[in-house]
């Protein structure tokens, strides 16, 4: 019942979103209420909720001053140098200024956080689309690709995930995913270089006149001691996130509080910076804690494990020498539809005994569970995703269909990558 309940949850979810009959908000707080009414559960729904919103608090609560944080060190001018170096480079050129785009998108995604991406890369180059005229769902494809690459590496969370579900050293497992993370990074560039080209048709760029397309930024009066103490905290703060040293809510608290003192120090100040970015910060943040709803729902009232489990069983017996392949390409719609931790934690140690019976090494199945994150950082439950479309000004829904077909082929082409290279195999006989 409860399989069937799921299933039915997340296809009226999807398609409510999809065919724009409700919004992202109302269909993350609606639809599962309603299913988990109809499953029985009644007064518990809302037990269920609270323990899904403690899940995303830190996250929220992050989000939430790290965008008023980005937003008021770039009101004080502290990008502009760093934008205006940038506009002299890519000479309004859309190739250029997308693999710019994907070359900071992959540097600031070291520290493993797709919010920290997006708020970084968007407060460099969100000007230069705008008087480009740029594509910002193109923008948004690229940046989505950048974090969900980043996502794997071993201080991402999907990786350590993984390891720790198969028993495994984080390293043991990574090490053979650098090569195809890697193939992908190239991939992705050539992303950009091909989204950019269709960026010089549609707006009709050439080369020879490009200089009739060039960008200027408007002076900002910028006091130098303020300039420079914006960036020293934004590097510290930067620093500590990385090092991982202190909660990343109380980090960008904190630094909030450090630039407003430094930049607004007037209490009229402060109230016109929280006047002015509320409405986009509103937005972001009731998004993620309305996604709280879904994911509090799905999991508590047991519908992700029944839905893992059903998708183990049908499996065939004669398939199970392509258990690693199988565990990769489930890997791509599954975590989309459920969170990491069902996925590494619930049905990725069924998949692992399964396939020990054909002698495939749990560590390999591990490998081939990362392939769908490229996918699953599209996820409704992805809560840095809603950060980047409303940063973006974009449809939630249309960002997705445009997306997908995307991060499908950045999916393949880690998958290939890790076949040819023998991450994980693509047949293996039964253990003698």
């Amino acid at each position: 019942m409860l399989l069937i309940i799921s299933l039915l949850m997340i296809a009226l979810f999807i398609g409510l979103l999809m065919t724009k009959k409700l919004s992202a908000l109302t269909a993350l707080i609606v639809v599962p209420t309603f299913f988990a009414l109809i499953a029985g559960f009644g007064v518990e729904t809302g037990d269920m909720v609270i323990k899904g919103l403690r899940t995303v608090a830190p996250t929220g609560v992050m989000l939430i001053f790290a965008m008023l944080y980005f937003m008021s060190v770039t009101d004080a001018g502290m990008f502009d140098p760093v934008i205006r170096r940038i506009v002299t480079a890519v000479d309004s050129d859309p190739v250029k200024i997308f693999t710019g785009t994907v070359l900071l998108g992959f540097i600031v995604a070291l520290d493993g956080d797709g919010a920290t991406v997006y708020m970084i890369v968007l407060s460099a180059f969100l000007p230069i689309y705008k008087r480009a005229g740029l594509s910002t769902l193109k923008a948004a494809c690229l940046l989505l690709q950048c974090t969900g690459l980043g996502n794997m590496l071993p201080w991402g969370g999907p990786t350590a995930r993984a390891a720790t579900a198969v028993h495994a050293e984080t390293s043991t497992l990574f090490v053979p995913l650098l090569l195809p993370l890697l193939a992908c990074v190239v991939w992705t560039f050539v992303m950009a270089w091909i989204l950019g080209r269709h960026e010089r048709s549609r707006l009709g760029w050439r080369r020879d006149t490009a200089g009739s397309h060039d960008i200027t930024l408007e002076e900002k009066p910028c006091v130098v001691w303020r300039f420079w103490t914006n960036w020293a905290v934004t590097v510290a703060l930067i620093g500590l996130l990385v090092l991982d040293v202190m909660p990343m809510a109380y980090l960008f608290m904190l630094a909030t509080a450090i630039v407003f003192l430094v930049n607004f120090p007037h209490l009229s100040q402060q109230q016109e910076q929280l006047a002015r970015h509320a409405p986009a910060i509103l937005s972001v943040a009731s998004l993620i804690f309305a996604a709280a709803v879904f994911t509090g729902i799905f999991s508590e009232t047991g519908m992700a494990n029944a839905l893992a489990q059903a998708i183990v069983d049908i499996i065939p017996e004669a398939l199970g020498p392509y258990l690693a392949v199988i565990t990769a390409l489930i890997s791509v719609p599954v975590t989309w539809l459920v969170s990491n931790d069902v996925f590494y934690f619930g049905m990725l140690p069924v998949l692992v005994q399964a396939a020990g019976h054909y002698g495939i090494a749990p560590v390999e199945m591990a490998r081939a569970a990362l392939v769908g994150q490229p996918v699953h950082i599209l996820s409704p439950l992805v809560a840095s995703t809603y950060l980047l479309v409303g940063m973006l000004k974009l449809d939630y829904a249309q960002t997705q269909r445009f997306t997908l077909r995307w991060s499908f082929i950045t999916s393949m082409v880690f998958l290939g990558s890790c076949l040819l290279l023998g991450a994980f195999p693509f047949y293996q006989s039964a253990a003698q």
